[in-house]
């Protein structure tokens, strides 16, 4: 472990850089400040060490999605890149660009989204978790820091993405799960629908299944999972793929669920899936029951 860098050497280190001690990226308690572990690191004026250059963090992040646009930022709205890059912005008061492994839509949530960026701020990971839970707002969260090399690409490296989607069957709403699930007060089929789901499995043309395709050249991906379990008045599905199409998720639920209400056969459900007929499935579910619950890679997180 490195030298403890005390509360008055980041204040001196915020100072040199213009930035003001009650915010601007020095709004942060002495309890955020530990002993960095070792780093390439170099003693500037009055003794306190910066990073020679950039160094990688990546982070796991949890959100409720509900009042954002989704994750990737947008002018004049409001996204959870757009917080996250904030909140690194005032505790270091750096200009924050951040890449994530998913870009979520409007409304979805997220238990296992990472996100990576750089930075020359003097801090070892576990203050980072620390601080920036400090400045983000209370339905985003920073669940873990790791430092990674400094060529770690967040999107590319992911081996599979897992999502779920939880449906709630019953004829009562609930007001505690309705912001994380969509309601369905008919009976549903699961036999026929897993038989169904089965047929997603494997790599085809998920263009039926998509919205948008905004130039994608192919919708060719890999389904490695595709399960559908039932506990207590809950549905969940959960999808596992090296990488999704727009809106694919909740359009193939969409249509597993017209299978569940009898409106469509597991052969019909086949025949659509082979079409690859752009946006012919669906019609897509709400948002809310959506969640990327894991981010699956050969290396990271690193092991101890």
């Amino acid at each position: 472990m490195g030298p403890h860098i005390s509360h008055s050497a980041i204040l001196s280190w915020g100072v040199q850089r213009g930035l003001s001690p009650s915010g601007g990226g020095l709004g942060v308690s002495p309890s955020f400040i530990c002993s960095p572990s070792p780093c390439p690191m170099e003693r500037g004026i009055q003794g306190v060490r910066v990073f020679r250059t950039a160094v990688t963090f990546a982070m796991i992040v949890e959100y409720d999605g509900t009042r954002y646009c989704g994750f990737q930022r947008q002018r004049s709205q409001p996204t959870i890149q757009a917080e996250l890059e904030r909140a690194i912005g005032r505790f270091t008061g750096e200009e924050a660009k951040i890449k994530a492994a998913s870009r979520t839509d409007t409304g979805v949530h997220a238990r296992g989204q990472v996100v990576a960026f750089q930075t020359r701020a003097p801090y070892p990971a576990q203050v980072f978790l620390k601080a920036l839970n400090h400045f983000l707002p209370k339905d985003i969260a920073i669940k873990s820091v790791y430092g990674v090399p400094e060529g770690f690409n967040v999107r590319r490296e992911a081996m599979s993405r897992e999502y779920h989607y939880t449906i709630l069957n019953s004829r009562v709403p609930s007001p505690l799960s309705r912001g994380f699930s969509h309601q369905v007060d008919q009976s549903l089929d699961l036999g026929r629908m897993k038989e169904a789901a089965k047929l997603l499995l494997g790599r085809h043309d998920y263009r039926s299944f998509a919205g948008s395709l905004k130039g994608r050249k192919s919708g060719v991906r890999t389904m490695y999972r595709c399960d559908i379990d039932n506990t207590d008045s809950f549905t969940i599905f959960t999808f596992e793929a090296d990488a999704f199409l727009p809106q694919q998720i909740r359009m193939m639920v969409g249509s597993l669920l017209k299978v569940g209400f009898g409106k469509m056969s597991p052969q019909e459900f086949k025949a659509l899936l082979d079409s690859g007929k752009p946006g012919a499935g669906g019609p897509a579910v709400p948002p809310a029951g959506l969640c990327l619950t894991a981010i699956k890679y050969k290396d990271f997180p690193p092991k101890d």
